[in-house]
């Protein structure tokens, strides 16, 4: 497993409960913002998704991953809004709901490993 794919996960980790990140910001974190694709990769891929809650992860404009990821619109729908998450024609409300990592790790979130 690629090192980027190591702090996508870290990154993914970090999300909390209500809150949703976009492939970009994901990738920006990870340390390459220009691999959202990448970040999707490795998300479909997801290694331990008990963990590593990928389906907090949407795209720019707050739509849901689509059909192929977390077992299909429905279940990643239905996981966000268990989560606190409304999702309106499996949208998102970025303005609303997007992580504000830094806010979050100003909060008392452990700092990303990298970052130390």
């Amino acid at each position: 497993m690629s090192s980027f794919s190591q702090r996508v996960y870290e990154v993914v980790k970090q999300i909390p409960p209500g809150r949703v990140a976009t492939y970009g910001q994901v990738a920006a974190y990870a340390g390459n913002p220009r691999a959202a694709r990448a970040v999707g990769n490795a998300l479909h891929v997801n290694p331990d998704p008990e963990h590593v809650p990928c389906f907090r992860v949407v795209n720019g404009q707050g739509f849901l991953s689509g059909a192929f990821a977390f077992g299909g619109l429905y279940v990643q729908r239905d996981r966000l809004r268990e989560d606190g998450v409304e999702v309106v024609n499996f949208r998102v409300d970025l303005a609303r709901f997007q992580w504000d990592p830094q806010g979050s790790l100003a909060a008392g979130k452990e700092p990303l490993p990298w970052d130390e």
